[in-house]
């Protein structure tokens, strides 16, 4: 998802080009890792992120078609199991009537409606289908991204917002597919989806969370939980 989508900041980003530095962590010079097809892809030597070279990213009009062939379905009983893989942790970590964000919550905003029934707050905010900035003005006891992050052209950038978007002793939930080998990564389905530019692994998350200063537990397959302290 093309940063400017979700914030105002006009600072220069970095390329995702051999030889730049990582846009997930800021620290690492990004390395040539594998071309498949028309796509390169470049690997930090600091966090082990694998990008996706800019100029195989997809234009916002393309980027826009495909999500919307994605099937968000809040009433689809197997989207919703998949979904509580984030929501049942979160709602293990946060108070009764807690407000949060569904940020990228995508068409069909499934996680914000169970996270509802739930008794909780909640917010939308996604750049394409509830592009409303109103939501970027508050701060939240939680903030969940189901299957956001592997889209974002600038994801340190992001992660800065987001955590200017939590309070103190708040949660962000992150889940993205996490990636585990590079002997299949040319097979790997996650990296067929032509809007997937950024691929993480736990360590990635480990490293983007040192970062922001967060604490971060894995309670399952795939999730990451980030607690900002108080």
């Amino acid at each position: 998802m093309h940063l400017q989508k979700f914030t105002g900041m006009s600072e220069k980003k970095p390329d995702a080009s051999a030889g730049a530095i990582c846009s997930v962590c800021g620290q690492g010079e990004l390395a040539g890792f594998q071309t498949l097809g028309d796509k390169e892809y470049l690997r930090c030597p600091h966090c082990s992120a694998t990008i996706m070279a800019r100029k195989s990213w997809l234009g916002p009009d393309e980027e826009r078609a495909v999500y919307g062939l994605h099937e968000n379905d809040p009433g689809d009983t197997g989207y919703r199991s998949f979904l509580e893989k984030l929501a049942l942790p979160m709602l293990e970590r946060i108070q009764p009537g807690a407000s949060g964000l569904d940020f990228g919550c995508g068409p069909g905003p499934a996680l914000a409606e169970m996270m509802r029934e739930a008794g909780m707050k909640v917010a939308l905010y996604d750049p394409f289908f509830h592009p409303a900035e109103s939501a970027l003005s508050h701060q939240y006891d939680f903030i969940t991204c189901t299957e956001v992050v592997e889209h974002l052209h600038h994801p340190a950038e992001v992660f800065r917002q987001l955590d200017g978007l939590l309070k103190p002793g708040g949660w962000l939930g992150v889940m993205t597919c996490f990636q585990t080998c590079d002997d299949r990564f040319d097979k790997w389905h996650y990296r067929r989806d032509p809007t997937h530019v950024v691929f993480y692994r736990e360590a990635t998350l480990k490293v983007v969370a040192e970062r922001m200063g967060w604490a971060m537990s894995v309670p399952c397959k795939d999730v990451a939980m980030f607690y900002k302290s108080l």
